[in-house]
């Protein structure tokens, strides 16, 4: 096969692990690390889209009326829907790790391009922002799949659960990042782009952190493993007698 298509069956186990042994594992907590980096740069921008991309266009030739901005509001909550399907589906194909790759590495770029584009152009500004929510998305959904993946299928629900947690803190933390330099830079004297360019730097210095940690994803070691019999007496009795 493909080196990288191997790498990434490599990752792919048919071995499970408990709930309760998942957080001891590195790959457990590099995941946590993936998601809470991957939503913080997504939600950073949803939070205050409408605003941002007001400020941003205000003193160019090009402003933004409130009615537009929030179409734009709009239009990222649906490449945020987009992005749960479509990068999914691709991950189905490239493998989990190769996905994150794109979410935190191509996402990264876009940051980049929002940071060195200023206020040049409203579509680059929309088009870079929708792909970003629409990273945000898939990475959601890519989530369970990457986890049973590395878990298998026994506790995945649980596993999952736990991991929430990540979003819990990107929640908070994202719009946190972005309100709070805001409105500091405001009270300077900031207007325009440069209310956000701290932020920005900031988010692509957090998805750097998370493609890192998506890079430090290996298979899981087997002493993590449940025993074949304690998989099968706690699943269905039926599909065990059957297995």
């Amino acid at each position: 096969g493909h080196p990288a298509e191997d790498a990434g069956k490599r990752l792919v186990t048919t071995a499970n692990v408990s709930a309760r042994n998942a957080v001891r594992t590195p790959q457990f907590w590099l995941l946590w690390v993936v998601l809470c980096m991957n939503v913080t740069a997504g939600i950073g921008i949803l939070q205050k889209a409408a605003p941002m991309i007001q400020d941003f266009f205000r003193d160019t030739p090009s402003p933004v009326s409130a009615t537009a901005a929030a179409g734009f509001v709009a239009l990222l909550s649906l490449a945020n829907m987009t992005g749960r399907i479509l990068w999914s589906s691709v991950s189905d194909v490239i493998g989990r790790k190769n996905v994150y790759r794109l979410y935190l590495g191509i996402g990264a770029l876009l940051y980049l391009t929002l940071l060195l584009g200023k206020n040049s152009s409203v579509t680059l500004f929309i088009g870079a922002a929708m792909v970003i929510l629409s990273f945000y998305g898939g990475g959601f959904a890519t989530v369970p799949a990457y986890l049973k993946d590395l878990f298998g299928g026994y506790q995945v629900g649980a596993i999952h659960g736990r991991l929430l947690t990540a979003w819990s803190v990107a929640g908070v933390a994202g719009p946190a990042i972005v309100d709070a330099i805001a409105d500091m830079r405001q009270r300077a004297g900031h207007t325009g782009p440069s209310m956000y360019t701290f932020s920005f730097s900031i988010m692509i210095a957090l998805l750097a952190v998370g493609f890192v940690a998506n890079e430090l994803v290996r298979a899981v070691n087997p002493k993590f493993h449940e025993p074949e019999t304690a998989v099968r007496s706690e699943s269905d009795p039926v599909l065990a007698e059957n297995a």
